[in-house]
């Protein structure tokens, strides 16, 4: 795995990679506390697009940062492509939550990937 955390302008990125359950989890929830630190409005991005496989256990620290980033008037939004990724926020009842964005800059420019592929159809 690898997550790790860069500082563009005011948006931060968290890069996650390889398998997120229950083993590995603990590493991303310092990944993502990492990134919230300081003070001020928080704009938060997870990249999960190199995550292989993921379970509930990514749950609790993603709902804990998203309330966090809230919190400071800024947002927390997710990038993900694979099935799995959809499947765990859907189980959980969170996809409306965590809406699937398929780069990084669309999460920056909060175009969903539903939406994103409607606009280029048309």
């Amino acid at each position: 795995m690898g997550p790790h955390s860069d500082l563009f302008d005011e948006l931060r990125v968290v890069t996650a990679g390889g398998e997120l359950d229950l083993t590995t989890v603990p590493a991303f929830a310092r990944d993502l506390a990492d990134a919230r630190r300081g003070s001020g409005r928080l704009l938060l991005v997870v990249d999960l697009r190199g995550v292989t496989f993921m379970d509930g256990s990514v749950l609790d620290p993603l709902c804990a940062a998203r309330k966090n980033c809230h919190e400071r008037l800024g947002w927390l939004r997710v990038v993900y492509h694979r099935p799995g990724a959809s499947l765990v926020f859907r189980a959980a009842g969170l996809q409306d939550c965590f809406p699937r964005y398929a780069t990084i800059l669309d999460a920056w420019q909060d175009i969903p990937a539903n939406r994103a592929t409607a606009d280029r159809a048309t």
